[in-house]
């Protein structure tokens, strides 16, 4: 089977994730190589997420690891037997990977934590509030650049529609609210679409106020997706230049943390629609 020329976000992490069995277990890629009979470069090419590799061969690796995580393993043989091409695939090609990449996060994510201290979340945005923030951090780009970026911002946000979505819970700071990335319409708009998907029965806003004592984390921004088990959790950080995935166990551990103690500031999720509610009144 010839190479990825360009391997997934997930299809590395399964990679990732089997070199990190093989390491725990004192193998080298060579004896690991041996043990599933092909050379030592196809098993560097796997575990870089360069190669397929099937359930079969995980749950044999796995093995011979002697791996007693049988949730883990389950989750890893679950993750080479996904053969999913959701419609994220359609930008392929036309937006950069890392679109893609956070598209099929989303899909796969059990749960989602996100904290906002910058600008609306992607799957709360609207389609005029999207525009703006492409437009202003790339104010050269054509309307063929710009609009299958906005196209794809609201595609992502069908995932909460779904029966089998998880809990999608936004902490947002009231600065975030406030701020008007194009004129009142826009903010307008946006604020009641926060307050309708917070009717969801699955979504969850809820927002630190100015006025609270103690937030320092006025540059905090975090996407926190839930994996099927623990240690396959992951996290999001987005910048305007690209965006980076973050599984190590200590970093997801303090990205935890992080999470619950900027959530304890907030207010609960009645007196946030309340406050919603009044900023709409001012605008």
């Amino acid at each position: 089977m010839p190479a990825r020329i360009q391997p997934t976000a997930r299809q590395r992490r399964l990679g990732a994730e089997l070199r990190k069995l093989r390491e725990s277990s004192g193998l080298s890629s060579g004896e690991a190589a041996g043990l599933l009979g092909v050379k030592q470069a196809q098993m560097s090419q796997f575990e870089a997420g360069n190669a397929g590799i099937n359930e079969e061969r995980v749950r044999r690796l796995a093995a011979h690891y002697a791996c007693s995580d049988t949730e883990l393993i389950a989750c890893l043989a679950d993750m080479a037997a996904d053969t999913t091409r959701g419609w994220w695939e359609t930008f392929r090609g036309v937006l950069p990977p890392a679109f893609l990449d956070l598209a099929e996060l989303e899909h796969h994510a059990h749960f989602m934590h996100v904290i906002g201290t910058a600008q609306v979340p992607g799957l709360l945005q609207t389609a005029d509030y999207a525009r703006a923030v492409f437009a202003f951090w790339r104010p050269e780009l054509p309307a063929s650049e710009l609009t299958p970026r906005v196209e794809h911002r609201l595609r992502r946000a069908a995932v909460l529609d779904r029966e089998e979505s998880g809990p999608y819970i936004a902490v947002l700071h009231e600065s975030v609210l406030q701020t008007r990335v194009a004129d009142r319409g826009v903010s307008r708009t946006q604020l009641m679409e926060i307050l309708r998907k917070s009717e969801m029965p699955n979504v969850t806003v809820r927002v630190v106020p100015f006025d609270v004592d103690g937030f320092a984390g006025a540059g905090t921004t975090l996407f926190y997706a839930g994996g099927p088990v623990a240690a396959l959790d992951t996290v999001q950080r987005d910048a305007p230049y690209g965006s980076s995935f973050i599984d190590a166990e200590a970093q997801l551990l303090s990205m935890r943390t992080l999470f619950r103690k900027v959530e304890a500031m907030a207010l609960e999720p009645g007196p946030s629609q309340d406050l919603i509610h009044h900023l709409l009144k001012e605008l």
